[in-house]
């Protein structure tokens, strides 16, 4: 099958790791381009002015920019159902995928953006402020994932909210939460598990990027 489009992202990217995996799942090929933070491409640039990654340009010219978008996008147009057969279950998706995104996904970009000085100086009542938000959102996840027979987050079978709470997990353990934080919730870390175990698409995930210890002080930038 020829490329259905190109993906310009970075694979420590937790929204690139998603649309990824949505790709691989549907049997989808994507051109991925080479990118760099510090110099980004000129062509990439010329299509997408904004400058913002994930940005995905379909074979036929349409172009997307945000995670969440390209991820449901390239959900739309596949041959396997991950958003939901009916209006209520595309409805659970749908705040499942929220959930993940608002209260995991963002404050963990708010604390890797604060300890690698992209856009806010170190401030360690912030940082807890919004590692404690991390941590609330986790204990009403575990709760829910314990009382799910399947596993899974919104239904019975993997969506794109499992993907989306993956990649949110992903950075959330990447950047604020410590070994003693991820022991506390045993639901979340066995969805996480269940989901990126797919043969098809754990060379995306893994946990060697995972913290034994918060971050406390500033650091240089990992790419």
């Amino acid at each position: 099958m020829a490329p259905i489009g190109t993906l310009w992202g970075n694979a420590d990217q937790r929204q690139t790791k998603v649309i990824l995996s949505v790709a691989v799942v549907n049997g989808f090929e994507l051109n991925t381009p080479e990118w760099s933070f510090k110099s980004k491409p000129a062509e990439f640039v010329a299509k997408f002015p904004y400058g913002k990654i994930p940005s995905f340009e379909g074979a036929d010219g349409f172009k997307l920019i945000e995670g969440a978008p390209i991820a449901r996008y390239l959900s739309s147009i596949g041959s396997v159902n991950l958003l939901g057969a009916n209006a209520h279950e595309v409805a659970l998706v749908d705040q499942w995928l929220h959930f993940a995104e608002h209260e995991i996904g963002i404050p963990a970009g708010l604390v890797a953006g604060m300890i690698y000085g992209y856009f806010a100086p170190f401030t360690p009542q912030i940082l807890n402020k919004n590692t404690d938000r991390i941590i609330s959102a986790l204990e009403h996840l575990e709760s829910h994932l314990a009382a799910r027979p399947s596993g899974y987050v919104a239904l019975d079978s993997l969506t794109l909210a499992d993907l989306v709470l993956a990649g949110a997990i992903h950075a959330a353990s990447s950047r604020a939460l410590g070994a003693v934080d991820r022991a506390k919730f045993p639901h979340v870390f066995a969805h996480y598990a269940k989901v990126t175990a797919d043969e098809r698409i754990k060379q995306y995930w893994g946990t060697e990027n995972f913290l034994e210890a918060r971050i406390t002080e500033p650091k240089a930038a990992p790419f």
